[in-house]
Formats: structure tokens, C-alpha cells, sequence
């Protein structure tokens, strides 16, 4: 077995807001990944390593997302809890217009497990600069998701489709990708 993570690993919850269940996303992938984020969730909290939740708040009139909407609320099952950091970002990156490279780089925290949604948008841009930014990052494959996407062809891809070539563009060269098992298993 690899090594334990380091007790300063970050979980990083990105855009996990009920606005994801809203009718204009369409069909998703992984049902099970709001339980698999809730059950490193409760790991984190038990051992008291840091969790940062990223809300997204969008400027787009027409969004589930924007504040003030009931979308823009976290899901229950990954509610942050009362001291546990919200980061709030209006792009699909985390990094951007955010202070969140600055707080982990504050704690010294150099490891981050990211989860969340959506697998090829904020996720993987979150992923791609963690990994620019020299963090060692793993993305728990079964503890995020994505929607059936059209290509400019017009040509749907199923969610399992985009989900799986999404990993595979983050794994190696800006994060691994692991599951649920393998984090608790070293947390």
C-alpha cells in the first residue's frame, strides 16, 4: 500500500450546490458520488484535516447557481459545517479571484484531494492549476461527476464518455486519479 496522506491533505469540495440537480444539466454519471464525498467528508472531520468547500456564484442571470437562488445552497449532504471554509469563485477555476492558493499555501498545505463537479469543467480547471501550481493533487474519480455533452458536431457523448477521457486528461501531468477507497484507505 502507498503511503498514508499527509495529515495536512486538503479535501477540496468543488461546486457540490443544488443547482447541479437542476433540469437544464441533463443526464449525469456516478449517482453515487454526493455519498462517496460525504463519506470523506466525515473522514476529514474525524481527523481533523483541512476541507475547503468552493461554492460557485454565478453572474449569469439565467443560472441555478447565482446567489440568492435556492441552487446556490450546498447539498445537504456535504453542508459545510460551522468554521469549515467556504470559497466562493464566479469562473470555473478555484484558483481564480479566489484566496484559496493563498490559504493553502498559508497552512502549509502542499496535498489536495479534490472532489465536486463538474468533472470536465470546474473540477479539471481546479485540477490543471493545482498541478501548474506544483500542489500534489488527487482527484477521486468516483466522488465527482458530469453530464452528457454535445460536441460542435452535434454529436452527444454519454456522461461516462466525458467523465472517463476528463480523468484521463488530468491523470499524470497535473493530478492522480484515485477512488473513494483508495483515500480512505490512506486517511
Amino acid at each position: 500500500m502507498t503511503a498514508a496522506l499527509p495529515q495536512t491533505a486538503a479535501l477540496v469540495i468543488i461546486d457540490l450546490q443544488k443547482a447541479i440537480d437542476a433540469p437544464y444539466c441533463g443526464r449525469r454519471n456516478k449517482p453515487d458520488a454526493e455519498a462517496n464525498v460525504a463519506r470523506l467528508l466525515a473522514r476529514w472531520r474525524q481527523s481533523r484535516r483541512p476541507i475547503y468547500h468552493v461554492r460557485h456564484d454565478s453572474t449569469e442571470p439565467q443560472s441555478a447557481y447565482r446567489p440568492g437562488q435556492p441552487g446556490n445552497e450546498f447539498k445537504d449532504a456535504v453542508r459545510p459545517a460551522p468554521g469549515e471554509p467556504v470559497i466562493a469563485k464566479r469562473v470555473n477555476s478555484a484558483f481564480i479571484g479566489t484566496d484559496l492558493e493563498s490559504r493553502l499555501r498559508g497552512a502549509g498545505q502542499t496535498t489536495l484531494v479534490v472532489t465536486g463537479v463538474i468533472t470536465n469543467n470546474s473540477v479539471e480547471a481546479t485540477v490543471r492549476m493545482a498541478g501548474n501550481l506544483g500542489f500534489a493533487t488527487y482527484v477521486v474519480s468516483d466522488g465527482a461527476f458530469t453530464f452528457d455533452k454535445r460536441d460542435l458536431a452535434g454529436r452527444l457523448y454519454p456522461a461516462e464518455d466525458v467523465h472517463a477521457l476528463s480523468l484521463a486528461n488530468m491523470q499524470g501531468e497535473y493530478a492522480t486519479v484515485v477512488d473513494t477507497e483508495w483515500v480512505l484507505a490512506r486517511s
